[in-house]
Parts: C-alpha cells; structure tokens; sequence
C-alpha cells in the first residue's frame, strides 16, 4: 500500500519535483525533499539492521514525520506497522509484544541533505504480493488487532478512487486525522501516488484554517459535521469533493454540502476488507469496481450477513490473531449485516455489525436502526445504542446520548422512539455524556462505552442518567 515508488518518480519528473508533497500548519516538503527524506530513511534503517520483509513498528506524533517513515519502510521493502502514538507506552508494549516487530522508530528517521539521487536505492522492486501495510483494527469494539495487507490490495483501487473523485497532481488533499486510521492513511498515500499535495492536520482549528488550500478531504460524518460547519459560518475554503467512510452518513448531510458546493462520495468497508461498497449521489450503495456482493441469509432473522469477493480483501490478522474477518474460499465477511439484496441488483442497505446486535426478550434489535432515529432530534449530537444486561429478558437497549445538559431531553427522546421504533427497539435505559469516547478514526468506541456501563460507577466514565 505505501507507495515510496510513486514518490521517487515524481521527484525524478521535472514537472513535480518541485511541487509540495506532504504540508501541515508547521512545515511543508516538496516531492523532490520528500524522496531524499525517503532513501535517508531507508539508508538509516538498512544501516541498523532492518532487512527487506521485517515488520517495522511506526509510533510518530507529527503526521509527516511518520508518513515519511511509513515511505521509508516501504522503500526498503519491510513492513510499516503504523501505530497510534496516544497509546500509553505500557498499553503500546503489550499490544506489540506478540507482534515482535524487527524495528519499532519512536524518534524521526534522519532526513535527506541533498537530491534524492544523491543517496543509494536499498531494497528491490516492489511486488503486488509483498505485504507492504500493517495497521490496527478494532473496528469500534474489542482489543485493537494488526491487519496486514498486499501492495495490490489497496494500490490496486487507486485508479477507481482518482476516477470517482476526478483527483488530479494539482490538487491537495486534506487529511484531517492520524495516519493509525487506516481512513486516513489510505488518503494520504493515494494523494501521493497520484502526486497531488497532502495537508496534514491534527486539530479541528487546522483544518477549519487548511480548508482554503484544500481541494478533496477524507474524512468521518462527524468530521464532515465540523467541516460543514465552518464553511457555513464563512470559513474560506475551495472543497469541491468529500470522501466520507467509517459510519453511515447522517440524513441530510450531502443536501447540505452540495449547497455549500461539495460533491459528497460516501463508502462502506472495513479494515479487513477495504472498499466494499460506495454510493456518489445518495441513490444507494453499489458495489466498489472490482467487488462482488452477496447477502447471505441467517437463521430467523430479516437482514443476511455481507460477503465480499474481491481483489482488495486484506491478507488477514498478524501472529494468527482471531478476529471477525472470515473467509468461504473465495468470499470474505466480517459480520456486517444487511437487507437481502433486491433481485434487480439494487441498493446495498446495511443493517450495523452482526456481533452488536441485541437480543432481549426473544427479538433481534440492530443498533443502527435506532441510533439513525434518535440521531435526528435536535440536541443529539450522537449516539450509542447497545445491549446492557437484564435478569428476565436477557438485555435490554440502553442509549447513550452525546449532548449537552438539556432539560427535558429524555422526554423528547422518548416519544419519538415511541412514534417511530417497535416497542423492542425502544431503549429503557438512557444515558447522558458530554463526550463519546471516540477510535482513532472519529467512529464512537463502542467498546469502551459497553465498558463503562457494565461497570460498577458508569459516572465515573462521564456517564449520567439522562433526564
């Protein structure tokens, strides 16, 4: 997936070389400085004892230092394994003590001091078959697990990606989250490998301020909120395409970029299977190019699970971790769920993950059907709905509302969900917090919230009874 040879051609091409590669609010590097960063990198690595095939751990907090390392590792011919620099160390250590990473660059690599010509090619020529991305994966539950990937399982979408976004070299891209997302990770080496300009930022203030030099952002709902947002309240900016992944998008939210002059191109997929499904002007999902669907019925239940066929599918889990990625021969799922596909071949509707949903009192409550009502109301900023424990019915829906204080707000939740859910999709249980905890990549942490409330002082994770 990195894509160190891509950076090298555009800085041998006269016409890029001087053109900026990699920009945050601080400091910028052109393709040329890039490349020299990029064989330095590899020089220092090889010169250490890093060899070609190692699993190289990444832990930088500034985004371009560790993309460049990330390019580094590539050009070498190991194996970045990009991880999140929030981590507690003792966390961190744990997490990778059974990856037994060959390298693990916690400070940044030495830069270039000259041309990149000036410095030796270590490695080989890169193969479609070599694992060349490692990043982790929790989805929004569970202990964070390390996905591996070939050159062609993500380099290879990057034609269908620049075609659906019309991504030229004369346009930066805006990534506005860290590079252990594989969301965003993907953005910026897809940017690279067309040789178009990536802006990095890591607070909502630089982003609103990076909107006016950006052209195309990869982003989450939530995100996509914010930025809306700011354009609205008159933050300059020239967005002309937003590529929206890792939640389902909010009713209403591409009528509102489209007035404000975005193109919103929204996709479903998974770190284990990468695209899946997109959907550019609100018609429905359809099958990414290359994908085949099929919903797979399950035993007394409405919705099937989604299976994919498809080149872009990752190679699986590091040190033969579980997880939910599961293969039928050529097919692959993670346990998603659905609405059986229409015989014509229309819309993919999903249904939420297979493993959150909750059984109480004999029915199947999919979250996602509820969150997407309760979401609507004025005062909701988000929402979390799961299953908590009950001694007769099994469990039952419990909410979790992101808002703030708010008298009366319970109330009104709760006659909507009576106007508009089955009485077993009705949560009886609510919950109130200032902030959801958050994945890396923005998604709700769903984990980390089921946590809490199965624990003995929920108001000790922020969590109130909402009233």
């Amino acid at each position: 997936m990195p894509v160190a040879p891509h950076v090298l051609a555009h800085a041998a091409d006269p016409a890029a070389r001087d053109r900026v590669a990699l920009r945050t609010p601080e400091r910028s590097r052109t393709y040329a400085a890039l490349a020299a960063d990029v064989r330095a990198g590899a020089t220092h690595l090889g010169a250490t004892g890093t060899r070609p095939g190692d699993l190289v751990a990444v832990s930088l907090p500034d985004p371009l230092d560790c993309l460049t390392a990330v390019l580094s590792v590539d050009h070498l011919g190991a194996t970045p394994l990009v991880c999140d620099p929030s981590w507690p160390r003792a966390h961190r250590a744990e997490v990778l003590r059974t990856l037994a990473p060959r390298t693990f660059v916690e400070v940044p690599l030495p830069r270039g001091t000259g041309p990149a010509a000036g410095f030796p090619a270590p490695g080989r020529a890169p193969e479609p078959g070599d694992l060349a991305w490692a990043g982790f994966s929790s989805g929004s539950t569970g202990r964070p697990r390390a996905v591996v990937r070939t050159r062609a399982s993500w380099a290879g979408s990057f034609d269908d990606v620049t075609r659906l976004v019309d991504l030229t070299p004369a346009d930066t891209v805006l990534v506005p989250g860290p590079l252990a997302s594989s969301l965003y990770c993907f953005a910026a080496v897809h940017a690279l490998a067309v040789g178009a300009g990536v802006y990095l930022t890591r607070t909502p203030a630089a982003t609103t301020t990076a909107l006016a030099r950006c052209d195309v952002v990869h982003l989450v709902p939530q995100v996509l909120d914010d930025v809306l947002a700011a354009v609205a309240a008159g933050a300059p900016s020239r967005l002309r395409h937003a590529v929206v992944g890792g939640a389902s998008l909010p009713a209403g939210a591409r009528a509102r970029a489209a007035a404000l002059g975005v193109d919103v191109l929204a996709y479903y997929g998974a770190v284990e299977l990468s695209f899946v499904a997109y959907d550019p002007d609100g018609s429905g999902l359809r099958p990414f190019p290359g994908v085949e669907l099929d919903v797979r019925p399950l035993p007394a239940a409405s919705v099937g699970e989604v299976w994919v066929r498809s080149p872009w599918v990752s190679r699986g889990y590091l040190a033969r971790a579980t997880g939910p990625l599961r293969r039928d021969g050529a097919w692959s799922t993670v346990g998603d769920l659905a609405d059986p596909l229409p015989p014509d071949g229309g819309a993919l509707v999903l249904r939420g993950r297979g493993d959150g949903a909750i059984l109480t009192g004999g029915s199947t409550v999919v979250p996602e059907d509820v969150e997407v009502v309760l979401r609507a109301v004025p005062g909701v900023r988000d929402v979390v709905v799961l299953g908590t424990a009950h001694r007769r019915l099994g469990a039952v829906v419990s909410a979790v509302v992101e808002c703030d204080d708010r008298p009366g707000l319970r109330a009104h939740l709760e006659r909507v969900a009576r106007g508009a859910l089955a009485p077993a999709q009705r949560p009886r249980r609510w919950y109130g917090t200032r902030a959801l905890p958050r994945t890396p990549s923005g998604k709700p942490a769903r984990g980390a919230v089921s946590e809490a409330l199965g624990g003995a002082d929920p108001a000790s994770a922020g969590l109130e009874p909402l009233r």
